[in-house]
């Protein structure tokens, strides 16, 4: 696929409202999905990441709006009349038939538009594309969970579709399995060629496997970008503390000068931030209240040139294998602040619960948000 086919919009939202009798699922949406992309829709449950799946796979229909695939209106389509196709969060595979018989299943209600030469041609190339090729006898009760997801991926190719529908394709897999499957989905969208949309509440998920990714919340899209771009530059504090790991700080902004901006915390303590991208003072007044983020990655036990000092009593730890991630409470204050220390960057010791200790981020490191969420 060249890169002006890459650029042309497969998928289209205009204005889509769902509305369940009284209850808005969805407001007003507007979304461009382009071809060959790995899109994902991000958001805790209730957001309106799935409806907004079921709505372009044809499984629900817009109150207000208009979808369209490839140009064509497909508003009022039924999902067979679609180009696109799901993976469902539990597979739905049918259990008396063979996992051959499964993944033929889409060619065989077609009737005569697939020959049953075609049709066990393309069912064993997508079989040997997820790597089942010896399982085509076997029942689906005879899998494991991992390769009963891959059966499920084969059903959905076998049929060729423009678009393919991930809905959360992954969450009933153990973490091993699951991150063995991101893999094997990653190379699937770059075997195939094809516009891939999952669903997921699992940022992790969303970070490792996405060209964009499309955050979600009370049935709005509140924030599309890259992986990279989401984390370095989150648009609100909300996307900030759901993509990633972020500590919050409420504090009030005190004065701007030299390309740097000064932040006065709750115990009274300033905090200095060097103004980047998004994040700038444009339009705030002394005293105006902010909300600050700060990466428990970008924290230092170690004074940092030009940077902040935090102080902070260590209430306990976690060990997570290559890094040690503390849990913290700075002065005046109840929320909980993280750092997380690599194992093997410092022969430092191990602060211990109940010490405090002063916390060093550089002042590139601090984000702002102009609006303190509740």
């Amino acid at each position: 696929m060249d890169e002006h086919e890459m650029s042309q919009p497969i998928v289209s939202l205009a204005g889509v409202t769902k509305a369940f009798g009284p209850f808005t699922a969805l407001h007003d949406t507007n979304l461009q999905l382009n071809a060959g992309e790995f899109v994902t829709l991000l958001g805790p449950s209730g957001c309106g990441k799935t409806t907004t799946l079921r709505l372009i796979g044809g499984f629900e229909f817009a109150t207000a709006g208009t979808i369209s695939i490839e140009g064509r209106d497909v508003t009022a389509l039924p999902p067979y009349r679609r180009p696109v196709n799901t993976v469902f969060q539990d597979y739905a595979l049918f259990p008396h038939m063979t996992v051959e018989e499964n993944v033929a299943y889409g060619l065989t209600v077609r009737g005569g538009a697939v020959s049953k030469q075609d049709r066990a041609s393309r069912v064993r190339d997508a079989l040997a594309l997820v790597g089942l090729s010896a399982y085509g006898a076997r029942l689906p009760g005879a899998l494991s969970g991992g390769q009963r997801q891959r059966v499920a991926m084969a059903r959905a190719i076998v049929k060729q579709p423009r678009v393919l529908l991930l809905d959360e394709p992954l969450s009933a897999l153990d973490v091993k399995l699951r991150e063995t499957m991101q893999i094997e989905l990653k190379r699937l969208h770059r075997e195939l060629g094809i516009t891939f949309l999952m669903v997921t509440h699992d940022q992790n998920e969303a970070l490792a496997l996405s060209d964009r990714i499309v955050v979600m919340s009370q049935g709005r899209i509140v924030q599309v970008g890259a992986p990279t771009d989401l984390y370095d530059n989150p648009g609100s504090a909300y996307i900030a503390d759901f993509i990633g790991a972020s500590n919050l700080l409420d504090a009030t902004f005190q004065s701007a000068s030299d390309g740097v901006d000064v932040f006065r915390l709750g115990d009274g303590s300033l905090l200095r931030k060097a103004r980047r991208g998004r994040e700038t003072s444009a339009g705030l007044r002394e005293g105006a209240r902010v909300r600050l983020g700060i990466r428990p990655e970008h924290v230092h036990l170690a004074p940092v040139e030009g940077g902040n000092e935090i102080q902070a009593r260590l209430a306990g730890s976690l060990f997570l294998g290559d890094r040690l991630r503390l849990e913290l409470f700075p002065a005046r204050s109840e929320r909980p602040f993280f750092v997380d220390l690599h194992r093997n960057a410092s022969s430092r010791r191990a602060p211990e619960a109940g010490e405090t200790i002063k916390l060093y981020v550089g002042a590139e490191d601090v984000m702002c948000f102009a609006e303190p969420e509740q």
